[in-house]
């Protein structure tokens, strides 16, 4: 008895229209030549930016005001007169550190009054969506200048004598507040109500159901877009300069007047990339691996 699809007693098996050679091999053979073709556009393309940049008019005069060996690592390093740029960049990161801090515990409480219901709260609920609507819509650098010059003049005891990177990062924290409480807010309303009822019906307060049930659910699902907000943040601390603050976009533009050379920016953009980069990243990495638990769990 002859199975389906096989051929005649004694004659090879056919093989299944569409497969590919030999099996595995035949995959490890287009997945190489994939892999070599992707290569070879990949080397052509740059190779053609770098033709196209060294045959331009002025390549020469870039290279010296931009790439300069002598003034990347004088930038670098810093001199007496001119501060260093990587010195001035540990400014940012410590004020995208502090930053972030204020910004996940205020972001979540503006995202947590702008739900309570009951026309009780009505008021709480009215400053919350005028703080996100307000801050939104303000440019981060229009905020500093209110924050940084306007404060100061008011000349109250405290608060009107704080250091300039102080006012620097509560205007950072009043604007990504008001982005990252949409995000939370995002995420809260993506659980399911069946979730909050659930847990009433087990004698949880509305309180209680928020923090052990529908709080951990939002925040795992929001992880990735927090993220995109902090690489946003972390770039935008460049703009604390315009207070007086010495960062690594100040510094950089202190050692390009003084030396007429523009290396110093090429290495306060790298310093920023190499934070940028990895946060982009890991930020797909989790994307990619919500998506596949999620099929998973859709194929479950």
């Amino acid at each position: 008895m002859t199975t389906r699809g096989a051929g005649p007693a004694g004659s090879p098996e056919r093989p299944t229209p569409g497969a590919p050679p030999n099996g595995g091999r035949g995959s490890k053979m287009l997945g190489g030549r994939a892999v070599l073709i992707s290569s070879a556009s990949t080397v052509l393309f740059f190779a053609l930016i770098a033709l196209v940049l060294f045959l331009s008019p002025g390549s020469g005069i870039v290279a010296e005001r931009f790439f300069d060996p002598y003034h990347l690592w004088r930038s670098l390093i810093g001199s007496e007169s001119e501060p260093s740029v990587v010195g001035a960049f540990l400014l940012n990161v410590y004020m995208f550190a502090v930053a972030e801090v204020f910004i996940l515990v205020l972001a979540l409480v503006i995202a947590i009054v702008r739900g309570i219901p009951g026309p009780v709260f009505f008021p709480l609920r009215m400053v919350a969506i005028a703080y996100t609507d307000l801050f939104r819509g303000i440019p981060l650098i229009l905020v500093l200048y209110m924050i940084g010059f306007g404060v100061p003049g008011l000349g109250l005891a405290v608060i009107s004598y704080l250091p300039d990177v102080t006012y620097g990062i509560i205007a950072l924290v009043l604007v990504y507040s008001a982005y990252v409480a949409e995000v939370y807010r995002a995420g809260i309303e993506s659980v399911h109500e069946s979730q909050n009822a659930a847990a009433r019906s087990l004698g949880l307060s509305r309180w209680q159901s928020m923090r052990f049930v529908v709080l951990p659910q939002a925040v795992r699902r929001v992880i990735p877009p927090l993220l995109n907000d902090f690489i946003g943040l972390q770039k935008d601390t460049a703009l604390v300069s315009v207070l007086g603050s010495i960062e690594a976009a100040r510094a950089a533009q202190i050692y390009g007047a003084s030396q007429f050379n523009y290396a110093s920016y090429v290495i306060a953009a790298l310093l920023f990339v190499l934070i940028t980069i990895p946060l982009a990243r890991f930020t797909d990495h989790l994307i990619a691996r919500d998506k596949r638990r999620r099929q998973a769990g859709g194929l479950a």
